[in-house]
């Protein structure tokens, strides 16, 4: 028996015996009353001793002090990471089962560090909108200790100031501050927790630079997020016998799509492709629609050390001056890339679509294809926006299919909005960069008509894909979006009103609703804002291995299958998706995938998250050190976000700073919660939420990451 067959049986043992506790009729026992009536045999009772002792370590079962085993949660005990605030208190986020953290006051912390993996017990359950309270129980795991921040030395000893401002100052020893001087970017591990009032006490690890040296500042979110540069050894063993080009017996039982027109159409520094749309007009009027995806399981093999990589990732990082890769650039900008004029191996579904935008036949296969074209978006929307004669000479062999293209995309586009699709079509940030990583300007992501087209070719074949799978009835990862929570909505409707709109509807709302909001406010000052509210009032999408639908598109079926080299859930379920392909799935199989999916899918929601935050950690670095250049100007922006401590105002490039209460000293200001503004008691004025302003920066601060504004007149 391998390595892996033993791991294998030991998580199925492993899982029996918390299926046993977890059951309903199960009373709490001590072990060897368990051990008798799981009908353990006298050889394996080491391993079934050892396996209890992983899942309380674990926090999954509980030990009480009588010695009888009791599930955790029958105790109100959840397992989550704890989350510090540099005020003492914090929040736990729960591994799962929970839509938002637990409060944990800072008496019921109990030595707990940011970061640590803990059991809290639920001391005061969630209601009125207000979080659920708790108390930490016990530490099942340290943190990994990679807390960033900068140095600032002292006499005979030193301070790291956390870049992550949830973490008080750290205090270091002289000896244990390996040379490091004021203004040094450090890895500091936490040797000994805060207590009794004094600070936490740790050591320097890693001396990453000096504050002020070029690329510094993004190598020290990464450091801070913990997220994986280089690929271990055992990956790059993997990938050296890879080859560059697709061989000839690599194409046994794959659809042949080489001769149908094919073109890829993706950013202008796009460097990896992994998806190829083509299109064909049928005898009967309807569209014909290809939309083909790298097949990156043909060389990520399950299990292997590249598969497990891939897991430990779960998703490609996009900060602003590199892309962190789920897999090598060897794979992903490589073999695994649709690049133009080269064989490629492709999973594809091709679909039938009638004029009212209805999938009425498709077909889900293994392929090859040979792209005609590397197109990119700003060309494609010169042609089927503008017709731009120059672009439409370059792409003349192409334009009857793009403007075919270009009227499905419209008619796709109407059906989804017709049955209550939400667009939430906010300007991403775009950061320009010169090579030593300084600011030379900061502007939204240009969206036009050629990326709204790429956009509805994905979201159609993403639910032909999930719905398919679903009726097959095999484990699978879905993309799920669950309906907002009834108190959110409430909340948003009160601030809307305060702009004169409303959403119809009581209990449970429909996507519609929302969409119809966002018609409404389309090209009005207040769009932008408005638009805000809403996203913030939903749930956050995530991967699960059950479908519950996705309430933001307003689809039944719905997942992630068009993004293998990037994101690990299209990954997944290629590899399932092919294994039903070549002969059916196997009971065993079945059950292998029933199994682990739920995990799996839990991780990539994880590491999905995880990813977003460093992105936007990495922007507000950038912007911030972007407006230090600024100080003084004057900018025109709008009224972002109203709190008790002052406005929030958004410039067009996307760049947000806080105008202070302290600094609208030209009257005395009242907060009015429920209608998000300030009112000046003398004169009147008032500012609220969406409102147009000129704003001055006065102030920024790149350990606080913030920027100051005031008003101006």
């Amino acid at each position: 028996m391998d390595i892996m067959d033993i791991d294998e049986l030991r998580q199925e043992r492993k899982d029996k015996i918390l299926a046993f506790v977890k059951d309903e009729t199960f009373p709490p026992m001590k072990r060897k009353e368990m051990s008798l009536l799981m009908e353990v045999l006298p050889s394996e009772r080491a391993e079934f001793e050892s396996i209890v002792d992983e899942l309380i370590a674990e926090g999954k079962i509980v030990e009480t002090k009588k010695g009888k085993i009791m599930e955790s949660e029958k105790l109100g005990l959840f397992t989550g990471e704890f989350i510090g605030h540099q005020k003492g208190f914090g929040f736990v986020r729960l591994d799962e089962g929970a839509e938002s953290d637990i409060f944990i006051p800072a008496s019921s912390v109990n030595g707990t560090m940011h970061k640590d993996k803990v059991l809290v017990r639920i001391t005061s359950p969630a209601e009125m909108g207000r979080r659920a309270e708790g108390e930490i129980v016990k530490i099942l795991e340290k943190s990994t200790g990679n807390i960033v921040g900068t140095f600032q030395q002292g006499k005979g000893f030193g301070f790291v100031v956390c870049d992550d401002r949830k973490i008080e100052d750290i205090f270091v020893p002289k000896e244990k501050s390996k040379g490091a001087v004021t203004g040094s970017k450090v890895v500091v591990k936490v040797t000994k927790a805060r207590e009794n009032g004094r600070s936490p006490e740790g050591i320097i690890t890693e001396i990453i630079g000096h504050i002020d040296d070029p690329g510094v500042d993004i190598l020290s979110v990464i450091k801070q997020f913990d997220l994986p540069i280089e690929f271990p050894d055992e990956v790059f063993e993997q990938i050296e016998g890879i080859g560059l080009d697709v061989k000839e017996e690599e194409l046994q039982g794959r659809t042949d799509f080489r001769k149908m027109v094919t073109v890829t159409i993706d950013g202008d520094d796009s460097k990896d492709f992994d998806d190829a749309v083509s299109l064909e007009m049928m005898p009967n009027g309807n569209y014909k629609l290809g939309v083909h995806i790298a097949d990156v399981t043909h060389y990520v093999t399950e299990g292997s050390p590249l598969d497990e990589e891939a897991l430990e990732r779960g998703t490609s990082v996009y900060l602003v001056d590199r892309v962190i890769p789920m897999i090598p650039h060897k794979l992903s900008n490589g073999i695994c890339s649709l690049n133009p004029d080269e064989d490629r191996l492709t999973l594809s579904c091709v679909m039938e679509i009638n004029r009212n935008g209805d999938v009425v036949d498709h077909e889900i296969c293994k392929s090859v294809i040979h792209s005609h074209c590397r197109m990119t978006y700003s060309k494609v929307n010169k042609v089927i926006e503008f017709q731009d004669a120059e672009q439409c000479e370059e792409y003349k062999d192409f334009v009857p299919m793009l403007m075919q293209m270009n009227e499905l995309r419209i008619i796709l586009n109407n059906k989804r909005k017709k049955r209550g699709s939400v667009n939430f079509d906010f300007p991403e940030t775009k950061i320009v960069l010169d090579g030593d990583g300084n600011v030379l300007d900061i502007k939204p992501y240009e969206r036009n008509l050629a990326t709204n087209l790429i956009e509805e070719f994905m979201l159609v074949c993403n639910e032909t894909v999930a719905e398919d799978y679903y009726w097959q009835s095999v484990p699978f990862v879905y993309r799920n979006h669950e309906t907002p929570d009834e108190e959110k909505i409430e909340s948003l409707k009160l601030m809307i009103k305060s702009f004169g709109y409303y959403i119809k509807g009581q209990n449970e709302i429909h996507p519609k609703e929302i969409q119809q909001l966002i018609d409404r406010i389309s090209g009005k000052d207040e769009e932008h804002v408005i638009s805000r509210l809403v996203l913030r009032s939903m749930k956050q999408a995530k991967y699960q291995s059950e479908n519950y639908g996705h309430f933001g598109l307003a689809a039944q079926y719905y997942c992630h299958f068009t993004s293998p080299i990037r994101r690990y859930p299209d990954l997944q379920i290629h590899r399932i998706i092919k294994e039903c392909l070549d002969g059916g799935m196997r009971d065993e199989r079945r059950k292998k995938y029933s199994k682990k999916l739920p995990a799996i899918a839990n991780r990539c929601s994880i590491r999905e998250r995880l990813a977003d935050d460093a992105e936007r950690e990495t922007n507000k670095l950038k912007m911030v050190q972007y407006m230090s250049e600024h100080i003084g100007e004057e900018f025109e922006g709008i009224i972002s976000g109203v709190t008790s401590w002052g406005l929030y105002v958004e410039l067009p490039s996307t760049v947000e700073g806080m105008v202070s209460i302290n600094n609208m000293d030209d009257d005395y200001y009242t907060y009015e919660e429920k209608k998000l503004l300030y009112r000046g008691e003398r004169s009147g004025r008032v500012y609220k939420m969406g409102d147009k302003a000129r704003v001055q920066v006065i102030k920024t601060d790149m350990q606080l990451r913030t920027i100051d504004f005031v008003f101006v007149d």
